[in-house]
């Protein structure tokens, strides 16, 4: 009944747009006939007003996976580089926040671990708000920063890479069936910096899923049962997740298409010097503006994403 009663929504939006046009079309031509230059204008004010409404419409039909209008978490982990691709991790993280915040997503680290020197090694985080898988599945895949590095004393170029991975949150409703035998469940102290206990009781929570070897880390809570909770969300969301990837590996089997994923196949590249330019590899959409990317402006790269999928 909810997904009924969206659907019939969205057909009374479509319905309104297409009574609104004709009406705008009918008004333009008398006004034209009687040489009515304040109509005219009015006509093309509605125009324009109609010209939005379309361009929402038919962005809201790039969103229609099953899981487009859950929440999500995604997970960023830096690669290979050291204390460079721990830092370019913290620059992701601190972005996706940023993005979150535009669109008053409400956000939680619910795990995290920290570089040595600077930056991170890991994190995962949960993203709560309509359309957060939709929009954030766009991120998923590695991505390339090319930068004078501030960690190195001759001030060389650097390149660094670091992996996103993001996966739908899904209640326990029975549509991914977990057999408590195939989960291994550890608890232990929760650690800050320094490798110190964060609380004198054991609240942090592993979960292994045996079968796939998936592991889910929950810690940033002060109770082990709403650490264990999120654990759980997160090991669904990544079994889900694990089911799509292989869903589309086939399809690309099938098509006879080469897909392989690894740290050869970054989605998207940031370059700092010795040029700006963010571009997206597999939409080819780029721009100069790099600081406004880094800072979470990051909606005209997903909508070009997503609308590289389906044109």
């Amino acid at each position: 009944m909810k997904d009924l009663t969206a659907r019939q929504a969205d057909m009374t939006r479509w319905k309104d747009l297409q009574a609104r046009l004709r009406d705008a079309n009918d008004l333009l031509e008398l006004a034209v006939e009687e040489n009515d230059n304040d109509t005219i204008l009015q006509v093309a004010e509605e125009t324009s007003a109609l010209e939005k409404e379309l361009n929402a419409l038919e962005l809201a039909l790039l969103f229609s996976e099953p899981y487009d209008h859950n929440n999500a978490a995604f997970s960023i982990h830096a690669g290979a580089g050291g204390t460079e691709a721990q830092d370019w991790a913290q620059m992701l993280l601190r972005m996706y926040l940023r993005w979150a915040e535009s669109h008053g997503y409400k956000t939680e680290i619910l795990e995290e671990t920290e570089g040595e020197e600077a930056g991170i090694k890991s994190v995962t985080v949960q993203v709560a708000g309509e359309l957060a898988y939709g929009r954030l599945k766009a991120e998923r895949g590695v991505h390339r920063l090319v930068r004078l590095s501030p960690f190195d004393a001759n001030n060389r170029r650097h390149t660094s890479f670091a992996l996103v991975e993001v996966i739908p949150e899904l209640e326990d409703d029975g549509e991914i069936e977990i057999a408590p035998d195939d989960v291994r469940v550890d608890i232990y102290h929760a650690s800050g910096h320094g490798g110190q206990n964060v609380q004198k009781v054991a609240t942090a929570v592993r979960l292994t899923h045996v079968p796939t070897g998936i592991v889910v880390t929950c810690q940033n809570e002060r109770s082990q049962l709403q650490n264990k909770e999120n654990a759980w969300k997160v090991l669904r969301g990544r079994l889900v997740e694990k089911k799509i990837e292989e869903q589309e590996a086939e399809r690309a089997r099938i098509k006879g298409k080469h897909v392989e994923a690894g740290w050869g196949n970054a989605i998207r590249s940031y370059v700092l010097h010795p040029y700006q330019m963010v571009k997206d590899n597999r939409s080819e959409y780029e721009t100069a503006r790099t600081d406004l990317v880094l800072d979470g402006d990051l909606d005209s790269l997903i909508e070009a994403y997503l609308k590289s999928q389906v044109s």
